[in-house]
């Protein structure tokens, strides 16, 4: 293979120029000062020092592979990355020079002098901060470069226990909060000491990640031929195992995590919900409806009326007991099923961007009328419904006198614990807080699973799939596409007033401020990221865009830029989402195949920015 020894500079300060864009960008808007003060690995690493180095450790890497798929020489391609890591230094360095002469915050309020502390590594001599820092995202270049030399099994090990390292020093808060329950406090901060993993502990959960890593990019096929060559009844059984020991996690898992993380697996499983149901919509049947919000709102207002203690609800207004929670289940999700219903009758010859205005517009609609005088009187305008009743059910202990024939059960019901949390839900059948509300939404999701599934298997699921592709193909083949698209729009509707009626009764009041366009945002890109048409992947999502976003509060300020970075990655990097449908990856792929272009001619010199054009081509 010929070999490239000579440099093209333009790609080099193209890839470098990006790369010091991010420390620069979240430098100047004052990320890096707001998450330097949050440690990742005890003394070692910080947030803030990751915003800083970490693009050039990635554009060293990105630069490097690049090279290194279209032969050229390995000095060539080490030096490329270390050119890249100094250029991405140069815009950082540039602004503490432009500050040191101008200072900036009467323009950029957080070029604070702590930012610049910061950036200098703390260093008092600027010259010495200033090649400190040119020599650190140098460096970085050239360990992201000289990575991309490593096997690729044991350099996609090294990259995932980065990572795993990475997160669990984020959500160390949390695993400390889990942990506590299980280990004594000595062994607990051997593991986390304040918001951070102790260095002991990452090191151990690096090396514990790689060598699992290792093992499965080494021994996984291998594993899935044994499994693939057992006989069906052994296969089914092993199904059945590893249900049983998912059911029991999920039975388990409530009581495991805490009150605080409860109440984020909550607010994931109603996103989950939603989005299970919108995928039929969107996923299935190709129709972008931004207005599923409606859906939401419609569920939760009707069982606010039904169920409210309050001067708004139906026993205050006639003088009854109001209704039972899981009575008015199916009411909300019939008056849901019901709006997507008379909505979906102006709009069945809309597509595309005019059929994703016009369901906007009837999003709006349903928000507007929630905060109008005219329906005040109904569901409390601006002031909402308020003393919403909570879930509840008859426990044993008013079923059978358990305190005669059960004393220690009881005892045990009344303690702290995993077990005795579940066992005090059995007794009592009270719903009262985010751990008990877990299987409300954990029975809402699996109902909802249950019929997705049936759904997706069904002569109607294959005709939501065949109008996706093409509607006047679908409707030449004999499928009539105005009843294809009222059910896709009706049903999808059900799960949305599903998880409105949860909703109501898990706040306990409801505001129309709930109702905003962002949760119908919120849905459709979980659907996006987790994959289009594919069902894990929604649940993927959401633990993604729902979960993680809840779990670092600390930088809320910063959330929707988070949110949007991660959005415009995810387009670039894998664009069929994080666990695609199998139809949806097999219709990127043969559309990537179809945008390829032919290789240029070869003139004598290799093609050096056609090999950065192909860097996130997988490698043999």
């Amino acid at each position: 293979m010929h070999e490239n020894r000579t440099l093209d500079w333009r790609p080099l300060l193209r890839a470098g120029l990006l790369a010091g864009i991010v420390p620069l960008y979240t430098a100047a808007i004052g990320m890096v000062e707001v998450f330097n003060a949050r440690e990742v690995v005890q003394g070692l690493l910080t947030l803030g020092e990751m915003l800083v180095i970490f693009p050039s450790l990635v554009v060293g890497y990105l630069v490097a592979l690049g090279l290194r798929r279209s032969g050229s020489n390995p000095l060539v391609t080490l030096a490329s990355a270390l050119i890249a890591g100094f250029i991405a230094a140069l815009p950082v360095t540039l602004l503490v020079l432009i500050n040191a002469a101008i200072p900036l915050r009467g323009m950029f309020v957080s070029v604070t002098p702590k930012l610049i502390e910061i950036l200098l590594f703390e260093q008092e001599q600027m010259l010495t901060g200033l090649a400190l820092l040119i020599g650190a995202l140098t460096l970085a270049g050239g360990l992201g470069g000289l990575a991309a030399f490593i096997p690729d099994r044991f350099r996609r090990a090294l990259i995932v226990s980065l990572v795993v390292v990475i997160l669990s020093g984020l959500l160390s808060e949390f695993i400390k909060q889990i942990l506590q329950q299980f280990i004594s406090r000595s062994l607990l901060k051997q593991i986390v000491k304040g918001k951070s993993l102790t260095s002991q502990a990452a090191a151990a959960i690096f090396v514990v990640t790689y060598l699992v890593s290792l093992f499965w990019s080494t021994k996984g096929q291998d594993v899935k031929s044994w499994y693939a060559g057992l006989p069906a009844a052994q296969q089914r059984q092993s199904r059945r195992v590893w249900r049983g020991i998912l059911g029991i996690f999920l039975l388990l898992l409530p009581w495991i995590m805490g009150p605080y993380l409860s109440e984020v697996i909550d607010n994931v499983g109603l996103y989950v919900i939603m989005g299970l149901g919108l995928n039929i919509a969107v996923g299935w049947a190709g129709l972008l409806d931004l207005g599923y919000v409606t859906n939401f709102a419609v569920g939760a207002y009707i069982t606010g009326v039904l169920i409210s203690t309050g001067p708004l609800g139906i026993g205050a207004r006639l003088g009854i007991d109001p209704l039972n929670f899981w009575m008015i289940i199916p009411i909300a999700i019939l008056a849901a099923m019901f709006t997507g219903f008379v909505f979906a009758l102006p709009v069945l010859r809309m597509r595309g961007d005019y059929l994703a205005i016009a369901t906007l517009g009837f999003g709006e609609i349903i928000r507007l009328l929630a905060l109008s005088d005219w329906l005040k009187p109904y569901i409390g305008g601006a002031q909402g419904i308020l003393f919403i009743s909570k879930p509840d059910l008859p426990g044993l202990a008013e079923l059978l006198p358990l305190a005669d024939w059960a004393p220690g059960f009881v005892e045990l019901a009344q303690k702290k614990g995993v077990l005795s949390g579940l066992l005090k839900l059995l007794f009592y059948g009270e719903f009262s807080g985010p751990q008990e509300l877990y299987y409300v939404i954990l029975a809402g999701a699996l109902l909802v699973l249950f019929v997705a599934l049936r759904l997706n298997n069904s002569r109607t699921g294959r005709q939501w799939m065949a109008m996706r592709e093409d509607e006047d193909a679908a409707s030449a083949v004999g499928i009539d596409i105005t009843l294809t698209k009222v059910l896709a729009f009706t049903v999808s509707a059900a799960s949305g007033g599903l998880a409105g009626a949860i909703f109501a009764s898990k706040v306990g009041t409801i505001f129309p401020n709930s109702f905003s366009l962002l949760v119908s945002i919120n849905v459709l890109s979980l659907i996006i990221i987790g994959g289009m048409g594919s069902i894990p992947g929604i649940v993927v999502g959401a633990l993604a865009l729902i979960g993680l976003p809840e779990l670092l509060r600390e930088f809320s300020e910063f959330r929707l830029l988070l949110y949007g970075a991660l959005l415009v990655v995810m387009m670039l990097v894998r664009p069929e989402g994080l666990w695609p449908s199998p139809v949806i990856r097999r219709e990127m792929a043969a559309v990537e195949e179809e945008s390829e272009e032919p290789p240029p001619t070869d003139k004598g010199t290799p093609e050096t920015p056609q090999a950065l054009h192909s860097l996130w081509e997988p490698t043999d």
